[in-house]
């Protein structure tokens, strides 16, 4: 289990002021039934913008009453622009951000009495896959999303929410992107749990861990172990992990124009000791690792030299070593490090042997077999949610927490 101050960072500036049937798919076709907002009591104190209200206000429990996953339709601008202008570099920056130009106020009247508590230890692990289905000749990209939350000193485990967020920003890309609501506090049923605020949920679309557009781009974000990325470039922004893939969503169409736009920007992965690589793919068949480096003997003790990897079958697939050459013989690269390597054995066999293509169902049994549960030997996290992307149809089904018998489908609105 790892330990990290991750959520202090990311809720200490609201410290002060806020205590802090079922058909298994999420429609978004014209003729499919849009399901009900889910009724909520709870106050969103720091939001007095009614049509910021009336968004918080529709989130929809997919299940009905389990609280575990919902969606929302994000209607009101988030202000990209102006958070590629601010430099944001940390959970603590993007919070100040939030506060600065999506809350309505700092000073709320009736604010709840009942907010998030701080989450100190969680872990952490993830996988990911991109190859052909062999039965349509769509792309398709397999993800699963693996973080563990545990109550500080305890072996508890928190239980989540996942958000699915559809945004459509003006002059941008439409998406769909999904949430663990915990790293804002949130837990299970917190929609209806008594004096939860719900002002954080203006937040979303900076929230994101992975999505996909309406050109069939997807990205998703994978943890590292090391030092987190920092990059010092003159005359380049700073720009945080989940803001660049808010800003790939709304802005890039292809894997190629994606990581051209990332080489704009100084990327800085907080102020942890963690760090991230991105896997993305898209709807003309390419795929890429992105990671961010620093190899034995440079003298940098920051990763900050961006890689693509990409072009090879060897690179159809991710977990949570750096898989670039110039890191294989440090600590975190795939000679020495453990993190991950046995979902990597399992991803490279079992695609080795499908030939690097898949059908749909296969591409979800290979979910499956890299999901990670609390029993598992091996395990560094806890499969939240299990996705393959369509990048040809431009959709995504999920399963939550390895239920695969249930399986939620959503479009691009």
């Amino acid at each position: 289990m790892a330990t990290m101050n991750y959520a202090k960072s990311l809720l200490m500036l609201l410290a002060g002021s806020m205590l802090i049937t079922l058909s298994w798919t999420a429609c978004s076709d014209d003729d499919s039934p849009v399901p009900a907002p889910t009724p909520t009591d709870n106050d969103a104190a720091y939001i007095t913008d009614e049509d910021k209200l009336a968004m918080i206000y529709s989130l929809r429990d997919l299940e009905g009453d389990k609280g575990r996953l919902y969606e929302m339709t994000y209607t009101t601008d988030y202000k990209l622009d102006e958070a590629l202008d601010a430099g944001i570099n940390s959970t603590r920056t993007l919070l100040a951000f939030v506060q600065n130009h999506l809350f309505d106020t700092k000073t709320p009247k009736n604010a709840s009495t009942k907010g998030a508590d701080l989450r100190l230890t969680f872990d952490a692990g993830c996988s990911a896959f991109a190859c052909p289905d062999k039965s349509t000749g769509h792309y398709l990209m397999g993800r699963n999303f693996d973080f563990g939350h545990f109550r500080p000193g305890t072996d508890e485990r928190i239980m989540i929410p996942a958000i699915a967020v559809h945004t459509a920003p003006k002059g941008g890309k439409k998406s769909v992107s999904f949430v663990d609501g915990q790293f804002v506090g949130y837990e299970t049923g917190f929609y209806t749990t008594k004096n939860v605020d719900l002002s954080m949920l203006i937040a979303l679309p900076y929230l994101l861990l992975d999505g996909i557009n309406e050109d069939g781009f997807a990205i998703s974000v994978l943890k590292l172990d090391g030092n987190h990325t920092w990059q010092k470039e003159s005359g380049r922004k700073d720009i945080f992990t989940t803001v660049a893939m808010r800003m790939l969503l709304d802005r890039a169409s292809t894997v190629e124009e994606a990581w051209h736009m990332l080489e704009d920007y100084n990327m800085v992965m907080d102020e942890f000791q963690a760090s991230y690589h991105f896997f993305m793919a898209d709807a003309t068949g390419d795929y890429a690792i992105v990671e961010y480096t620093n190899p034995i003997n440079t003298g940098d003790s920051y990763p900050n030299k961006m890689e693509v990897l990409r072009g090879h079958d060897t690179l159809r697939y991710v977990t949570n070593f750096y898989v670039s050459p110039t890191m294989a013989n440090t600590d975190d690269g795939y000679n020495k490090s453990h993190h991950g390597m046995d979902r990597y054995k399992i991803l490279k066999k079992t695609l080795y042997d499908l030939g690097y293509q898949t059908t749909f169902e296969q591409g979800m049994n290979v979910m499956t077999q890299v999901a990670q549960g609390p029993g598992d030997t091996l395990s560094t996290g806890f499969t939240q949610w299990s996705e393959i992307f369509d990048l040809s149809k431009k959709n995504v089904t999920m399963s939550i927490l390895r239920e695969w018998d249930k399986r939620f489908e959503f479009n691009i609105k």
